[in-house]
């Protein structure tokens, strides 16, 4: 394949991919938006492999490696679990930061260069900062793995000092690569270059360990955005312009999504970074006596039937306890019941239920949820006065009134789901136990609200046995 048309190829790929984030952007559009992905990256390694840049010795070597990463990849596709993906997701990140420092160490040694002068130092800069990004990439994705599959508890690591730490560590990275921009061959280099990854990754485990497990979702579209970066960065490290485009707009875009969780959730990105959400003493309903502020009211399934027969308006606001439970599809059963029995049931989404952004439209659309019923929050916090039923399946935080109620919650100002505002509100868990970011709930206190213990799933199927009875 000729230069021209390997160019020509790279720029048909990053519309592709310009046009697959467009799609994701909507439910609706999300399978042509992923089929637009998907033609962009054919697109792309066929343009590498076949272009001028790999000589034909080196293309069994790539297409062998290939079918082994595609293998484990299809292996993976199919025998993850929809609750397992923020994992997954985090997990992939890891190796694009992998890969971005193995490319800086094999472009610093690569014996084939012949650069010199400025050119030199610009290649140098350009290994040094994506061997840093991908190894913070790196360590930190690891950690957000631990975390999400609960390998590593969810509280936050907050060692005394930690910000001078932190401070200390980026000086000493910024000596180490003056010390790696003056060294006159590659011995010499190695040595800061080995100092700073190791900095970085240390920098990367502490950054996540740091963070409270109430602030995962934008911990998760902050390692994407990271990870665009470092793409971006080996991009520059090899001279592939496709890379250089394709990191940058995974980088942006998902800089501008963790905006909109960190919005979401009323915190800022540097508070998200800083970490520590959630750590402090719990915050509790209860009066200045100790005593609970009013009874928590248990309810049966047949009960809970009963009050969804009688319901004209519904709203459901699936949480991770629905993941857990593997329960979308009995909540589709149940929805399609009430419907067919004219009922008005919809969905409200929270941007961060869930351990990782859309959490939640992922696993209804999976159950074959319609589209259009399914509402994002500020579409749907309005309608919660004329609702006559608002149903809650494993979602804690996103629907505590103590981010409006009282000022000194740790959540204090987070836009929540007002659930509390139905007539009847109904909130399934298999205990009292606070939600993930360690904060107990007033709205299981309140007189209107019930409680319907259990396993989501179990439960629901036996909602959804004395609905259709």
């Amino acid at each position: 394949m000729s230069a021209s048309l390997a160019s020509v190829s790279y720029i048909a790929a990053a519309i592709l991919f310009i046009l697959s984030l467009g799609g994701l952007s909507n439910p609706e559009s999300s399978r042509r938006g992923n089929a637009y992905g998907m033609a962009g990256m054919a697109i792309a390694v066929l343009a590498t492999v076949f272009g001028p840049q790999v000589s034909a010795a080196g293309i069994p070597w790539i297409i062998g490696a290939m079918l082994v990463g595609g293998s484990i990849g299809l292996y993976a596709a199919r025998t993850v679990k929809m609750t397992q993906m923020p994992e997954l997701v985090a997990l992939m990140h890891s190796l694009v930061g992998l890969a971005a420092m193995l490319v800086g160490f094999a472009s610093f040694i690569d014996p084939t260069s012949e650069l010199a002068g400025a050119e030199k130092s610009i290649h140098e800069v350009e290994i040094y900062i994506g061997v840093f990004i991908g190894a913070i990439t790196f360590s930190g994705s690891l950690i957000a793995f631990g975390k999400l599959s609960a390998r590593i508890g969810g509280k936050p690591l907050l060692l005394p000092g930690r910000h001078w730490l932190n401070l200390a560590g980026l000086l000493a990275v910024g000596f180490f690569g003056w010390q790696f921009l003056q060294a006159e061959s590659i011995a010499a280099g190695m040595l800061p270059l080995l100092v700073m990854t190791a900095i970085a990754l240390l920098f990367g485990i502490h950054m996540v360990m740091a963070i409270g497990g109430a602030d995962m979702p934008v911990v998760v579209s902050m390692l994407n955005s990271y990870s665009g970066w470092a793409a971006a960065a080996t991009g520059f490290m090899l001279s592939n312009d496709l890379l250089i485009v394709t990191g940058a707009l995974v980088g942006s875009s998902g800089a501008i999504l963790s905006y909109i969780m960190c919005r979401a959730m009323n915190r800022n990105f540097i508070s998200v970074i800083a970490g520590g959400f959630g750590s402090g003493a719990k915050k509790t309903a209860k009066k200045a006596d100790g005593e609970p502020v009013g009874e928590v009211t248990a309810i049966s399934a047949q009960e809970t039937a009963e009050l969804l027969k009688d319901a004209k308006n519904v709203v459901i606001v699936p949480g991770y306890g629905m993941a857990v439970a593997q329960a979308q599809h009995t909540v589709f059963e149940i929805t399609r019941t009430l419907r067919e029995r004219g009922v008005n049931v919809r969905f409200g989404i929270h941007p961060v239920a869930g351990r990782m952004p859309g959490h939640m439209n992922v696993l209804l659309a999976e159950a074959k949820v319609p589209y259009d019923i399914v509402m994002e929050m500020d579409e749907i916090n309005e309608d919660f006065p004329d609702t006559d039923v608002s149903m809650v399946i494993g979602a804690n935080d996103i629907v505590n009134p103590a981010a409006q109620e009282d000022p000194g919650s740790p959540i204090a100002g987070m836009p929540v789901l007002e659930v509390w505002k139905a007539k009847t509100s109904i909130v399934m868990k298999r205990s009292m136990a606070s939600g993930y970011a360690g904060v107990d709930n007033p709205l299981f206190y309140k007189d209107n609200n019930r409680m319907l213990f259990g396993d989501a799933k179990k439960m629901l199927e036996e909602v959804l046995t004395a609905l259709k009875a």
